[in-house]
């Protein structure tokens, strides 16, 4: 459009000189002499010469303005574009440290649950045996049921743990357990099964001395003194510094 209108007004101007540089001489004669006549034509050409430069002046001076203007158009615009991809800059920003927290927090998380799953390291009997969670809950589980007093429940849940962990290092204690809830119930016989197995399957378990005592016990208990007296002899024997030794041999010493 503005090249348009600077065409448009170079061309009027042109043909405005060159309406007056054809302007018939006769008939300027008709008023003037040869000397007026040449000078209105050369004054007329003048003003048509500052009309035209004048006209290109202005058109010149739109023209510049037009290219400012547009100048400053793309700059608004381009500094416009420039703040909206710094914007979405931000955002992203904020929400790769967000993704990168919420990862870093992940694996901390993962991180606690599985050190909660590694076994850990006890110390039963003076001996040193990992031990994982679920079979460390399930072991004080039962312990406590036991210190209870609900001897039942409490041997379901050790003939339980026996047989799901039958090489824990809580396996002689919870098996010698298992038959003393056996005892205490008054069930000698399922009492004695229990502690043999102790006797036979951990011998060298605290628990085995104490193990046999109860069998004693509980031999006796049925009548079987011969029996009894068997196994307190044995006990003393296998076990001979042992607590349980020493009540074996008070016992012997009445029979």
């Amino acid at each position: 459009m503005m090249t348009l209108t600077k065409s448009r007004l170079r061309s009027a101007a042109a043909a405005l000189l060159a309406a007056t540089a054809l302007l018939p001489l006769h008939a300027g004669a008709a008023l003037f002499d040869d000397d007026e006549a040449r000078k209105a034509i050369l004054d007329l050409r003048a003003k048509v010469e500052a009309m035209r430069a004048e006209l290109n002046g202005r058109i010149e001076t739109k023209a510049d303005k037009s290219v400012a203007l547009d100048m400053n158009n793309q700059h608004e615009q381009t500094m416009s574009e420039i703040a909206k991809l710094r914007g979405s800059l931000e955002v992203l920003a904020n929400e790769l440290a967000n993704t990168q927290k919420r990862q870093k927090d992940f694996y901390v998380d993962l991180d606690a649950r599985l050190r909660k799953l590694e076994p850990r390291q006890v110390t039963i009997d003076g001996k040193t045996a990992a031990v994982d969670p679920a079979e460390q809950k399930a072991y004080d589980a039962a312990m406590l049921l036991f210190k209870s007093g609900d001897f039942k429940t409490a041997a379901v849940a050790l003939a339980e743990f026996v047989r799901q962990y039958p090489e824990s290092g809580y396996a002689a204690n919870a098996q010698y357990y298992l038959g003393t809830t056996h005892y205490a119930q008054k069930d000698c016989k399922a009492a004695i099964l229990a502690e043999q197995v102790v006797v036979k399957a951990y011998p060298d378990s605290p628990r085995a001395p104490e193990a046999m005592l109860i069998i004693a016990g509980c031999q006796t208990e049925l009548k079987a003194a011969a029996n009894a007296k068997k196994t307190l002899t044995e006990l003393v024997s296998k076990y001979p510094d042992s607590e349980a030794a020493g009540t074996a041999r008070e016992r012997l010493k009445g029979k």
